[in-house]
């Protein structure tokens, strides 16, 4: 399984605007410059993380995005979903009658512990959590 960019470049959105949480709303295309992203790319990431209430925008001469919740509040898991939708490694974690196979499969209910380990790794992170390991790093 592989995530994509969308989730990749959305916690990137997200951690600039975590470290900007004190300061107001950012300009997307100061994010853009900041995290080397592409400000088209990301003007379409901001508006599934606006549609599921982790990010908000306020329009004007001193507009721009913010995080809707302390850093320490919003779990990478809630990220991706907006991304991506919900995660399921095999299709029929989510959708057990797309397979045939399903009641007799022995690696199904393996496939299904594995599905949500993942999901409870990623809800065990938060984005201070991720902060935190950013400026661990720069020093």
């Amino acid at each position: 399984m592989k995530l994509s960019t969308r989730s990749r470049y959305g916690t990137r959105l997200i951690l600039e605007l975590a470290l900007k949480y004190e300061d107001g709303p950012v300009y997307l295309k100061n994010i853009s410059m900041s995290q080397d992203l592409s400000l088209k790319y990301l003007s379409q990431l901001i508006i599934p993380l606006k549609t599921a209430g982790i990010v908000k925008a306020v329009r004007g001469a001193y507009g721009g995005y913010y995080l809707t919740r302390k850093p320490g509040d919003i779990r990478l898991s809630e990220i991706v979903e907006a991304l991506e939708g919900p995660v399921f490694i095999v299709d029929c974690i989510k959708n057990p009658s797309s397979c045939k196979r399903f009641k007799d499969c022995a690696s199904r209910y393996y496939w299904e512990k594995i599905n949500n380990n993942f999901y409870e790794s990623m809800s065990s992170i938060t984005i201070k959590d991720i902060l935190d390991r950013h400026y661990f790093l720069k020093d």
